[in-house]
């Protein structure tokens, strides 16, 4: 009880002398909004009747100025009048002008300005505004205001401060005395409903203000806000180039966008004719770059065509696409050491296998490390040049970038850092033989936020944070701190644009049909399955004629009637995996084709080359089945333009359950790509499958690729960018006296 009358008393104290610098201040602040008052209402005075008063003194007729001063200082606050000629004497006044004020006190205020001084018991303002008189001379306008009632408003106010104070410190009195003696249950549930205010948006700032004592816990309602609500609603707004435009221009205006990929989106190459410009076959590209045409920015690249050089200016930019630029395409020269034990080695024999556990065994080399950090750094300083502003938001693409967002972090601190992951993360037990996890880890989490593709892959990461490195995770908000920066996981499914601008130069479904199976030689009533991708063990691409060879076997009515067509782009090829793997394919397919071929008719047709857009959408609308049998993926975009491409609603997408795509598209026929007998089963199922029932798979999953396009994925990991840096204020104001505090 003791104790609860000392606080008692303390706190009383506090309000007590609060409540006296609150009047103090409020005494001295009337005051001072009177006198700008009276000065405002001189200024104003002067104004309306200089020009007569200008008039009145040339016409050297006394009665003319002296009425005037007469009818000025009718009003209630003004005292008087007068007029001083240059020699310094009172030639006009008012009949209320003070017997002793004198035109001295008018020089005095025409030297230092407005002053206040007591004159005849009463409190007066004194303003002095030079004007022409007879013959040009110039005078002073000298006008007198009596703050007597300026005095007493001060008084009264003082006197209901005073009052109202009074009664606030007895009611705070008895209030903080209530509140020591209820038990701390109730006031704790009093404080939560005032975080359930700031979560609701009701009396935020008021809130914020009160809660001293609750700062981590609001920092954590805080943390769930920035990324729980969005401010547009992703799946019932039309995600387009002009609804992303309208996300950076609502929430982001002026924001500087900055992606930094490996591969760049053109690439320029010699060829017989001259200059030959190459749009990779890249599920990254063809997501990014709808993106970079709808927001514009700089993308940071590797330059890797031989006549890159070529193309670029001074500072190693173009402005891209050709045809229309709308952004800049920045350049990035590696040397072939570089590009092997940083590419080729650490990124594609190192984390690509052990992502992706596809049973080829990862190849860890420390001169790959050193090579893979090098050109991290040369990446994060490249940022640091293009970047115009000091708070840009940098969109970090891929594996090929582990230690990039920590690198940026430290060149660019006010940066807001987006790192997509573009393939899967596996279970903290295989990511454990990695001998630099640590590192890599250290790197991600110098993002403000790190996106995977599905939610799967997200906890994946969070258990291996929790297994090897040493911070704390709030599972909750699904986020990790590091050295007090905290770095939000969040699953942004990716896609593709909708819709495809290939789609617009295709030719109706009949007309590709006609035109793929007149190229191929293909009778009428032959059924046709098509996959297409780059050569990658990941694929399932040999897996895949495996299943056909189980097919055919399985059901030899199909034989002279069904025809798969593999469209292959070479990829890696200086990688032994990836020459192995084109070699298997080739072998695969002369045996299928000889275990069942006859000299008209051959069930696989294997092509090696690069297939542009044009090219490949033309085969998804010829196509009756689409293959896409994955051993692992974090996403698989040709899945989605298939679907895309078939604005006829037919067509039948065989799926593999280990691609991110399939946790989507639920309407597919998904199979095991290890199965080579289901999988031969599934293509069954496919070709039996009626039109009705393709119809209706087909246009749910077209409803799903249009509404979950690549504008949304990018729309909203921007928002997300925006609600982070707007809340950077509000958290500064609960940061706590911890080393290094929160970063969002």
């Amino acid at each position: 009880m003791r104790k609860l009358v000392i606080y008692g008393g303390a706190f009383l104290l506090t309000v007590a002398c609060a409540a006296l610098v609150v009047v103090l201040l409020a005494s001295t602040f009337l005051g001072q909004w009177a006198r700008r008052d009276v000065e405002l209402r001189s200024r104003l005075i002067f104004n309306s009747i200089h020009d007569s008063l200008n008039l009145a003194l040339q016409s050297g007729a006394p009665g003319n100025v002296v009425g005037l001063f007469e009818r000025v200082s009718q009003d209630d606050r003004m005292l008087a009048i007068g007029y001083c000629d240059a020699s310094g004497s009172m030639r006009y006044l008012s009949k209320t002008m003070p017997k002793d004020f004198s035109c001295a006190e008018a020089e005095r205020a025409q030297r230092q300005g407005p002053f206040t001084e007591d004159i005849d018991g009463r409190h007066i303002h004194v303003a002095v505004f030079p004007v022409t008189g007879a013959g040009g001379a110039t005078g002073n306008l000298v006008l007198l205001h009596d703050l007597t009632y300026a005095q007493k408003r001060v008084a009264r106010a003082e006197t209901y401060l005073a009052i109202i104070l009074g009664i606030i410190i007895l009611v705070s009195g008895a209030l903080a005395t209530a509140v020591i003696v209820l038990s701390i249950g109730g006031w704790v549930r009093g404080l939560r409903q005032s975080i359930v205010n700031v979560q609701s948006g009701h009396d935020v700032e008021r809130t914020m203000k009160t809660l001293g004592p609750l700062g981590e816990e609001l920092r954590d309602v805080l943390r769930q806000m920035a990324l729980s609500g969005n401010a547009i609603d992703g799946e019932r707004v039309s995600w387009t180039t002009d609804t992303l435009r309208q996300v950076m221009t609502e929430n982001l205006p002026g924001a500087e966008v900055l992606v930094v990929s490996n591969r760049e989106p053109y690439i320029h190459n010699h060829a017989e004719d001259g200059v030959d410009l190459q749009i990779p076959a890249s599920g990254l590209v063809s997501a990014l770059e709808p993106v970079m045409r709808a927001c514009g920015g700089t993308w940071i690249a590797h330059g890797s065509g031989d006549a890159d050089r070529e193309t670029v200016d001074k500072d190693d930019r173009l402005l891209v696409p050709p045809s229309d630029p709308s952004y800049t395409l920045r350049r990035v020269w590696l040397t072939d050491e570089e590009q092997d034990g940083y590419y080729y080695g650490l990124a594609n024999e190192g984390l690509w296998p052990l992502c992706h556990i596809a049973f080829v065994q990862p190849n860890f080399r420390e001169s790959d490390w050193q090579a893979y950090k090098t050109v991290n750094e040369r990446f994060a300083d490249a940022v640091a040049r293009e970047a115009e502003s000091d708070a840009p938001i940098v969109l970090i693409q891929d594996y090929h970038f582990g230690l990039l967002p920590r690198m940026v972090r430290e060149r660019l601190p006010n940066a807001t850092i987006i790192t997509f992951w573009h393939i899967p993360w596996p279970n903290s037990e295989t990511f454990g033989i990695f001998p630099w996890k640590e590192e890599i880890i250290d790197g991600l989490l110098g993002s403000s936020i790190l996106g995977f593709h599905t939610q799967f892959h997200c906890n994946n990461f969070l258990e291996t944070v929790d297994r090897f490195v040493e911070s704390r995770i709030d599972r909750e908000a699904a986020s990790v701190t590091l050295r007090g920066e905290e770095t939000f996981i969040r699953p942004y499914p990716i896609s593709i644009e909708w819709p495809p601008a290939a789609l617009a130069r295709q030719a109706p479904v009949p007309d590709c049909r006609a035109n793929v199976r007149r190229r191929l030689r293909l009778a009428p009533d032959v059924k046709l399955a098509v996959g297409i991708e780059r050569f990658d063990y990941t694929k399932g691409i040999v897996d895949r004629m495996q299943a056909i060879d189980s097919f055919l076997a399985n059901h030899p009515e199909w034989l002279g009637r069904f025809v798969f067509v593999q469209a292959a782009a070479p990829s890696r090829s200086k990688l032994p995996a990836y020459r192995h793997l084109q070699e298997e394919a080739e072998r695969l397919t002369r045996e299928v084709n000889a275990k069942y071929g006859t000299p008209d008719w051959q069930p696989i047709r294997l092509v090696v080359r690069h297939h542009g857009p044009d090219e490949v959408f033309e085969l998804f609308r010829a196509a009756d089945i689409c293959l896409v049998s994955s051993l692992h993926d974090g996403m698989n975009l040709v899945a989605k333009e298939f679907i895309a491409a078939r604005d006829d609603e037919e067509g039948v997408l065989i799926l593999s359950n280990f691609a991110g795509a399939a946790r989507e598209l639920s309407e597919a026929i998904i199979g095991n790509p290890y199965d080579p007998h289901a999988m031969g089963e599934a293509i069954q199922r496919a070709l039996d499958m009626p039109v009705a029932e393709q119809r209706e798979r087909m246009r749910l999953m077209r409803e799903q690729v249009s509404s979950r396009n690549v504008y949304r994925w990018a729309g909203r990991m921007l928002v997300n960018a925006s609600q982070l840096r707007k809340r950077q204020h509000l958290l500064s104001l609960t940061e706590s006296s911890e080393p290094g505090g929160y970063s969002i």
